[in-house]
């Protein structure tokens, strides 16, 4: 049974799931479907077209499927899609995507979002994430599961963050950063592999082993970066993590890859 305040304001149209709660002066967009369970604590604004999973649990002042910060949407129907389980903390911004970026801003599940953090337009961010007090996303973004953003970081546009990376505080992430990589500074350089995350998913010795020795090649062996890219190619197969990072690094599309200071910093 769902339980409305008498407060808040629901637009016909809208679209809230069995057991869950609206609270005091929330508003609802006509276009707004909201899943089963979910609590919506007070003063939750949800617009545009927006899609909510199950039991999520939304506090006040958030505001989702508002219109893309970029000049160029002119009030299209395009989409915000959040997916089951998430923690969306006070003063967090999801904004709808626009139709030259795909019309389709999508989050996973789980993704644990702390007060004022932000998911631009057209971003795709995966399930598992943890984005800490005012991490930032800008249009475009591709963040992978099991991501975790540290407080006042910011992702430049376009970026692509792959999965089980770990990013620091107060970072200005202006490249790709590689699956289960470690990310550090004030402009964001690979510091390494993000180890605890790495062994919360039950890797062992030997594959960390292989792991270390396959980033010692990639960013600290001899030559330059595309020869020893090409070097470590065929180890590829003795891991899926190492297969994982090269189709990464072989997928780069708008941003140079994020390297280790001693590296530059970024791919030129």
């Amino acid at each position: 049974m769902k339980k409305i305040d008498p407060t808040a304001r629901i637009e016909d149209g809208a679209v809230i799931g069995d057991g869950t709660t609206i609270g005091p002066y929330c508003v609802i967009g006509a276009n707004v479907m909201i899943g089963a369970g979910c609590k919506l604590a007070s003063h939750v604004t949800v617009s545009g077209h927006t899609t909510i999973g199950a039991d999520c649990a939304i506090s006040p002042f958030a505001a989702l499927g508002g219109p893309p910060q970029d000049l160029s949407y002119k009030g299209e129907p395009t989409r915000l899609e959040i997916g089951n389980g998430c923690i969306i903390r006070e003063g967090v911004t999801m904004n709808v995507g626009t139709v030259k970026g795909g019309g389709l801003t999508r989050v996973g599940d789980r993704g644990f979002f702390m007060n004022n953090s932000h998911v631009g337009h057209d971003c795709t961010v995966g399930n598992d994430v943890i984005f800490a007090t005012s991490a930032t996303l800008g249009g475009h973004c591709e963040i992978g599961d099991f991501v975790y953003i540290g407080g006042l970081s910011a992702v430049h546009q376009f970026t692509r963050v792959g999965p089980q990376v770990m990013v620091g505080g107060v970072c200005g992430v202006r490249g790709d950063i590689i699956p289960f990589g470690l990310v550090n500074g004030q402009y964001a350089v690979l510091e390494g592999f993000n180890l605890v995350g790495m062994k919360r998913r039950k890797f062992t010795k030997q594959r960390l082993a292989a792991m270390r020795a396959f980033y010692q090649k990639l960013f600290h062996g001899p030559g330059v970066f595309a020869e020893r890219l090409a070097a470590v190619q065929p180890m590829g197969q003795e891991d899926p993590a190492i297969a994982e990072i090269l189709a990464f690094i072989a997928g780069t599309k708008h941003r140079a890859l994020c390297l280790p200071a001693d590296n530059g910093g970024r791919q030129n």
